[in-house]
């Protein structure tokens, strides 16, 4: 059963754009992200998303350690230069805190309403707290339109190999 952010555990003291709410809004992420992917620490490569009701939802491992991984998360769409990626989210998953960072995303807002939200949140925590808003809504409507990613077949058949052959040597 996924646990849902409206079990998140926010302290009466949190004020919207503080530190201690940005911490709540990153738990809130992984919950969200687990809700297109089962567990975020088995993906690799890259994958992609189609459902018949929104665009192709594109995801892909750039970097992953032990304790994180830096994942990618973008439509893509057809331009006269181009395909453009938009939105263009890095994001760092903490695996063992059950976190999830947007640390990047595109400058340029094409949204009005964005556009005057980043014109209104000048510090480096406001501008976390906007990105991470943008990934939290983001995360959770492309999980009401159907969005899921496979997990890693060859990394879960990698660890169940690893452990059948240790019970082999026993």
């Amino acid at each position: 059963m996924i646990a849902t952010d409206s079990m998140c555990a926010v302290s009466w003291r949190a004020r919207p754009v503080s530190f201690v709410s940005l911490m709540t809004l990153y738990e809130s992420n992984y919950i969200r992200l687990r809700g297109l992917v089962r567990e975020p620490a088995e993906l690799c490569g890259e994958q992609v998303s189609r459902v018949a009701s929104d665009c192709d939802l594109h995801l892909a491992v750039i970097e992953r350690s032990r304790y994180t991984s830096v994942l990618r998360l973008t439509y893509l769409f057809e331009d006269a230069g181009g395909l453009v990626a938009e939105p263009d989210l890095e994001l760092r998953v903490y695996h063992d805190a059950r976190l999830l960072e947007a640390c990047r995303c595109a400058r340029r807002q094409r949204h009005a309403g964005l556009a005057a939200l980043q014109s209104g949140l000048s510090s480096a925590l406001g501008e976390r707290w906007r990105r991470n808003m943008l990934l939290n809504k983001w995360l959770d409507y492309c999980t009401d339109r159907g969005h899921r990613f496979a997990q890693a077949a060859s990394a879960a058949a990698g660890r169940e190999d690893g452990v059948a052959a240790a019970h082999a040597r026993d």
